[in-house]
């Protein structure tokens, strides 16, 4: 079976999902079954077909796994907001065709994404104004504690982080493709530990500083260990020396330590992690309140889980037992109801999504698209973990959205944007010389 034709098969269980998705909601809440359940599944099929009608015409020769791949996990996210609120998942669907646009646009205005090497410190530039648009007074929106978040008249909350992760990305990527040989014949040796050359190291410590600015100013832990590591990805790629990474590691939990202990709100958000069960901490909708519940609704959900609809989202006595579980605690909600193999199954559909974009990345024939592609993918796949890491408590909790399954336009738009260029790097690895 040729690719195109094995990306439209894969097309057909992402709609199947939707049906059996939307079939259970409907039975769980008046235990009928509705016609609109296939209309739903009909309606996904028919979005996603155009989208690989287009794949089809324009990028013949790209991975024919990565869209198919997409079409489920934002199927099982459209079930899974719906299941929550209605509402918010007729928007979510709403920024998902929104999304598509823009995946169509960027692949035709990008034909050639290589052009955008000559404009990289215009895009970092935009790409850290975007940064910092949520602490400005009048339109930055603060949630938890952590400001992610600007209001636009008419749109609602948009998070321009999804978009500037993009932007470092390209640019990490076109500088290190000019750099790499230098960082790597400009090395020293001291105490048995390769230095890199710290005159061509100033763009990559700008990157730790935001990386640490982030913690200060925006308040979010998630999003700086995010870009950060998506920094050290490129740069092992782009230069072959671990030693690299272990400096910037180390460099990382030097920072990260010294604001964790000094700083007030990181201090704050360290502790509800280490201390969730401390009643002096327990607030509701404050504090160490979601990270302990979601502890407990995992647990509920154990191996099987409890059933499609059946985990608790309120208390007796009025309040929600996971605040934001349409964004936030959506993977705590997944685990209740599907256990821990339908979680687990939901973390394969990610790796196999990153793993396809890193063998794009090995097939590329040029540098800059080797480091492109090992950003997105390194970016995408630290994304998932900074979420059901903060879920889980192996790191203190975030505000990133978790790719295609929570609730949030921008962070649906901004993901599609990330796979159109996944795929165009694909489509010309693989086309024939």
């Amino acid at each position: 079976m040729r690719a195109r034709n094995r990306e439209l098969m894969g097309l057909i269980p992402a709609s199947l999902l939707v049906t059996a998705g939307f079939a259970g909601v409907f039975i769980q809440r008046s235990n009928a079954l509705s016609n609109v359940s296939l209309t739903y599944g009909a309606i996904f099929l028919g979005l996603c077909v155009v989208a690989h009608v287009f794949i089809r015409i324009t990028l013949p020769y790209a991975d024919p796994y990565m869209f198919p791949l997409v079409a489920v996990l934002a199927s099982f996210g459209l079930v899974m907001i719906y299941r929550i609120d209605a509402t918010q998942a007729r928007e979510q669907a709403q920024w998902f065709v929104i999304g598509l646009i823009l995946f169509v646009a960027t692949i035709v205005v990008f034909r050639d994404y290589r052009r955008l090497e000559r404009y990289r410190y215009t895009i970092v530039v935009v790409s850290l104004g975007m940064l910092i648009l949520p602490r400005l007074p009048g339109i930055g929106e603060q949630a938890n504690g952590a400001y992610l978040a600007i209001h636009v008249p008419g749109l609602g909350a948009f998070q321009p982080a999804e978009f500037a992760k993009i932007g470092l990305v390209i640019f990490l990527a076109s500088y290190l493709r000019d750099t790499r040989q230098l960082l790597v014949s400009g090395t020293r040796r001291f105490l048995g530990i390769t230095i890199p050359p710290i005159k061509h190291f100033g763009p990559m410590l700008v990157i730790w500083g935001i990386a640490m600015l982030i913690m200060i100013v925006l308040r979010d832990i998630g999003s700086s260990l995010m870009f950060y590591g998506g920094l050290l990805a490129v740069l092992y790629v782009a230069t072959g020396r671990i030693s690299f990474v272990v400096i910037g590691l180390f460099a990382f939990a030097l920072g990260a330590w010294y604001l964790g202990t000094h700083i007030s709100h990181v201090h704050a958000r360290v502790e509800d992690w280490l201390h969730p069960f401390d009643p002096r901490l327990y607030h509701a909708l404050l504090g160490s309140y979601q990270s302990a519940n979601a502890i407990f609704a995992q647990a509920a959900g154990g191996l099987f889980g409890q059933g499609f609809g059946q985990a608790a989202l309120t208390i007796p006595g009025g309040g929600p037992l996971l605040p934001a579980p349409q964004t936030d605690m959506i993977y705590a909600v997944i685990t209740d109801e599907l256990g821990l193999f339908g979680s687990a199954a939901l973390l394969c559909t990610y790796l196999l999504f990153v793993a396809r974009g890193f063998k794009a990345a090995v097939m590329a024939r040029d540098s800059f698209s080797t480091l492109l592609a090992v950003g997105l993918s390194a970016m995408f796949a630290l994304q998932v973990f900074v979420i059901v890491g903060g879920v889980t408590r192996v790191i203190p909790l975030t505000g990133v959205t978790l790719p295609f399954i929570s609730y949030g336009g921008s962070s649906v738009v901004a993901n599609l944007v990330l796979v159109a260029l996944l795929l165009l790097v694909s489509d010309r690895a693989r086309r024939p010389a």
